[in-house]
């Protein structure tokens, strides 16, 4: 049997994202752009709840499209709100289509949105070297500037956490613990 971090449990949703996407690195702008969508509807609540939501998602949000959600009106927004396949909360709806709005100009002014992010985590991966899933960090000073940076810009619901959440999920930095077998399978791109 594989040895995996404690948090990936035993759901088989929480289990495949553990094994195939997490610490990755994603350098693709419109996976990074879901990951934020996600990583904004997920505060406050556990990963799995929004992991298992994410089809959904991907559904009533244009397959996480910034230029279609950058454009979503009052009446998206009430029929957003009226569906319990998603996290129903006004801000966080709102808060995807100023992201998507934000993400876009971000785009415009750096060619990419991964050559602007990636640039705030320092251009490459990190691999950590945790023994234990409660050594890591909920923030670093890494995630402190990237939310400081993305508010200026427009993001909302990117706190600290948030970002280093983000940053987990794609790859900026290698969380798995040694004795995890993804730990040294992700390689650094």
């Amino acid at each position: 049997m594989k040895k995996r971090c404690d948090w990936a449990g035993t759901d088989p949703d929480y289990i495949r994202y553990h094994d195939t996407e997490w610490g990755v690195p994603v350098h693709d702008d419109n996976k990074l752009f879901e990951f934020i969508l996600l990583e904004g509807a997920q505060a406050g609540l556990s990963w799995l709840t929004i992991l298992k939501k994410r089809e959904h998602y991907r559904s009533v949000f244009d397959n996480f499209n910034p230029e279609k959600i950058a454009c979503y009106n009052d009446r998206k927004i009430s029929r957003l709100l009226a569906d319990p396949g998603i996290i129903r909360n006004r801000k966080k709806v709102e808060s995807a289509i100023a992201n998507a709005r934000a993400f876009l100009k971000i785009k415009e002014k750096f060619g990419t949105f991964d050559a602007f992010i990636w640039e705030q985590a320092g251009g490459k991966p990190v691999r950590n070297s945790w023994q234990t899933v409660s050594e890591i960090p909920a923030e670093t000073p890494v995630s402190r500037t990237m939310s400081r940076n993305l508010k200026q810009h427009g993001f909302t619901f990117m706190g600290p956490v948030i970002c280093y959440a983000f940053m987990q999920a794609t790859g900026m930095v290698n969380d798995h613990v040694v004795s995890c077998y993804r730990h040294h399978q992700i390689p650094p791109k």
